[in-house]
Formats: structure tokens, sequence, C-alpha cells
């Protein structure tokens, strides 16, 4: 396999190294870095992306102790695949029936699993994360199209399960968020749908910012049922528009 590309970084938030982490960490997620890529030489790489050695092999070794990457001898640095645990969690997930999906079953998972995550992201969260989290926020508003809209919540929710640094918990809610998007369209149809939840996910960011466990589970609490609400509303106002047909 040849050498990865990578593009320039897109912010310069924070300190570079963090820059680095979240770009880096953000292609891994996305992709855009495969298991298996080999990264250019740390010389070629600082030059692209016109960053120090010194601060580059900061963000490697960050990315390194997230067992993300591993830098070989006279191979370079090569992306790694998950953990086996997260490969058999994929497949057995994968195989649940239809019915054991059904919306109100997802929806009571996300109730018990994602205030948990934002509590753990609350204690773990690094700097590189919180940066993640404040690029899809920038990016993120209500006049944005539904398909970019949704994306980028999606987006932000991985972010938030990675950030809690429990590579299963980061599979499961993949694994949810897949589950999940035919109905969450209907969350972020109107401008009042997206306004909630870009409101939600700052009080999120916000709260393990502080490094408050306890505000970020509740803020995570309060944004499910208010997206609960809104997907109930959407819901309904469409089959009123049926039966009025």
């Amino acid at each position: 396999m040849g050498v990865a590309k990578v593009p320039p970084l897109r912010t310069r938030a924070h300190s570079v190294s963090d820059a680095l982490v979240a770009h880096l960490e953000q292609m891994i997620a996305l992709g855009e870095l495969a298991p298996g890529d080999r990264l250019p030489s740390e010389r070629e790489l600082a030059e692209s992306l016109s960053v120090s050695r010194t601060s580059l092999r900061e963000a490697l070794h960050q990315l390194e102790a997230k067992h993300l990457i591993e830098r070989r001898p006279g191979r370079g640095t090569v992306v790694l695949a998950p953990p086996a645990q997260v490969g058999d969690l994929y497949a057995n997930l994968a195989e649940l029936a239809e019915t054991d999906r059904e919306l109100a079953n997802v929806a009571e998972l996300r109730t018990v699993i994602e205030p948990k995550i934002a509590e753990f992201a609350a204690l773990r969260a690094t700097s590189a994360d919180l940066l993640q989290m404040d690029d899809i926020l920038h990016a993120t508003d209500e006049n944005l199209l539904d398909a970019k809209s949704l994306e980028l919540d999606i987006q932000f929710h991985l972010t938030l399960a990675r950030a809690s640094h429990n590579p299963l918990l980061t599979a499961l809610t993949t694994m949810v968020s897949s589950w999940t998007t035919p109905v969450r369209k209907d969350s972020h149809s109107t401008p009042e749908g997206r306004r909630a939840s870009l409101a939600g996910h700052r009080a999120i960011r916000d709260a393990i910012e502080a490094r408050d466990p306890a505000a970020a589970a509740r803020a995570m609490s309060l944004h499910l049922a208010d997206v609960d609400q809104l997907i109930r509303r959407s819901r309904d106002d469409s089959a009123s528009s049926a039966d009025q047909a």
C-alpha cells in the first residue's frame, strides 16, 4: 500500500499538536486514512502541514497512545485497524434482527448509553477531542441543508464517543447511528430542529470542557428528550397531512 495523502490543517486553534491530533484522528474516523495506510515520513508530513517536527512527533505520540497508529522501524507510521474486540462487537450488532432495531428499542438504548458516554468524555476528553467538537459546531448552522445538518449531528456524537476513550462505546455508537439515521432526518427537517440540535450539542460540549460529568450526562439526556419530541412532532404532522390529503 502506498503512502497516504494528508491535506493541510484547517485550523490552528489551541496548540499545534492538538490541531494535528484532531486533524489526523478525524481522517482516521472518517476512513480517509484506512487501516494499513502508511503516513509520509516525518520530514515530508511536517513540511506538507507547515508544522515543526517537534509538534508532529508530539501529535503522533498521542495517536499512538490511543492505538490509532503504530510507528514501525523501517516501515514508518502505519494506521492501525480497530482492536479485535471492536470488530467482534460490530459483527454481533450487525446480526441483530430488524425487529430488535425498532425505533423505540434504539431510542431507549441511546438514553442508556449516551449520557454515560458524555459523562466519560467530561472525565477523559483531551484538548484535541474538544477541538474536534468545536470544528463540528462551527460548521453547524440552522440554515444548512437537512442532509448536511444530519451528517454533522452524527459526527458530533461519534466524536463524543471517541472522547470517552473506550473503543467499544465508539463501536456501539457507530452502529446505533447507522440504525437511527433514517428517523433522525425528521429532527433536522426544520430550522427549529436544527437550532435545537445545535443548542443541545453546545450544552454538552460546554459541560465537557468544564469537566463536569454530571452536567454532561444531564445535558445529553435533555438533548435526547428534545430530539425525541421533535421526531414525534414531525411524524405526527406528516400523519396529519396524509389524513387530510
